[in-house]
């Protein structure tokens, strides 16, 4: 199929841009939590090295490990550490809820 095809309105084209290595690197850890998987899927979506990609997957693993936990300082300066876990909700789209 080509880029460009008319309709009624006009001319439309199709903008195809390729990942960028954050976006590569964002998916892979979507889908698996090894970080050599991580890197290949990443390499394979960028058509990088493997090499490369898994000192970006690395660097940014410690980066969203730092930004996952908090630290807050309780009763007399006492620092406790508080985990925040992103929790998937799935929702189908003939769970449809209908008012009474």
């Amino acid at each position: 199929m080509s880029e460009d095809w008319n309709t009624k309105y006009g001319t439309r084209r199709v903008r195809r841009d390729p990942p960028t290595l954050e976006e590569a690197i964002f998916a892979a850890v979507g889908i698996t939590d090894d970080q050599q998987q991580q890197a290949e899927i990443a390499a394979a979506l960028m058509g990088l090295p493997y090499e490369d990609v898994l000192a970006e997957v690395k660097k940014t693993s410690r980066a969203m490990a730092r930004s996952a936990t908090r630290v807050i300082a309780g009763e007399q300066g006492a620092q406790r550490a508080v985990v925040v876990e992103r929790r998937v909700i799935r929702r189908f789209g003939n769970d449809k809820r209908t008012g009474t």
